[in-house]
């Protein structure tokens, strides 16, 4: 089976507030291994920080925090926004309004704009992810989505990569931007420097670093006069 180790993709959060967690060997870890492991490191993580919610950061007062969630350093959480389910926030992340994370990684000074929503994804260092996008976790294909059992696959160059769990959104590398309106997952890589047009909908693949991803209708829109109202004179009149 090919490989995907995370730090092909993102750069291990450099702050020391992470220090001593097992999330410092983030960028040595296999992606398969790292999900397969990443609840207990949490819970490692959690054990071994002496503050999960960093003085420094700003959560506005609507914001909803779940008590297993770590924020590091100048961390911004603004309006009626949720975080939980033991996702993790390094240095100087922005979370925009009314977004949800839920078992996500935000790697330092990564943006997300307003209504966004990423379960399960890891997120890289300096990424800008606009408006109205989200990432799914979960295969459609399962039988029955609460009884979830369809393993997600990612197409490589290699072959099939197997993620060996049913819950996984995206690994979005260092400095990836998108525009809005967004779908991404279930089970996506997306390289280094990736730029994503509006209106795309990805899943169960890589993406090279450097890549610009396009929606087809970016490209292919028709603008054409409708006729006048009878009675009307027409524009050329």
């Amino acid at each position: 089976m090919p490989t995907i180790r995370l730090g092909q993709y993102l750069t291990a959060p450099i702050s020391r507030a992470l220090d001593g967690t097992p999330y410092r060997y983030l960028a040595g870890t296999e992606l398969a291994d790292f999900l397969a492991c990443w609840e207990d490191w949490h819970r490692q993580a959690l054990a071994q920080l002496s503050c999960r919610i960093h003085p420094t950061a700003r959560i506005h007062p609507t914001a909803i925090i779940g008590e297993d969630v770590i924020i590091g350093p100048r961390v911004r959480v603004w309006e009626f926004s949720t975080v939980r389910a033991g996702s993790v926030l390094c240095a100087d992340v922005s979370v925009g309004f009314n977004c949800e994370v839920s078992r996500s990684f935000l790697g330092e000074r990564s943006i997300l704009g307003h209504r966004i929503s990423i379960s399960r994804t890891l997120v890289g260092a300096d990424a800008h992810l606009s408006a109205n996008l989200t990432v799914a976790a979960i295969s459609m294909w399962s039988p029955h989505m609460s009884r979830l059992e369809r393993e997600i696959i990612l197409r490589t160059p290699g072959g099939l990569y197997r993620c060996g769990t049913p819950r996984f959104g995206a690994l979005i590398g260092d400095r990836v931007q998108t525009g809005n309106s967004i779908s991404l997952g279930p089970g996506l890589a997306l390289g280094r420097d990736c730029r994503i047009t509006s209106g795309v909908t990805l899943a169960a693949r890589t993406v090279p670093d450097h890549s610009v991803v396009a929606a087809p209708h970016t490209s292919d829109v028709h603008i054409r006069q409708r006729p006048a109202p009878r009675g009307m004179p027409s524009s050329g009149a």
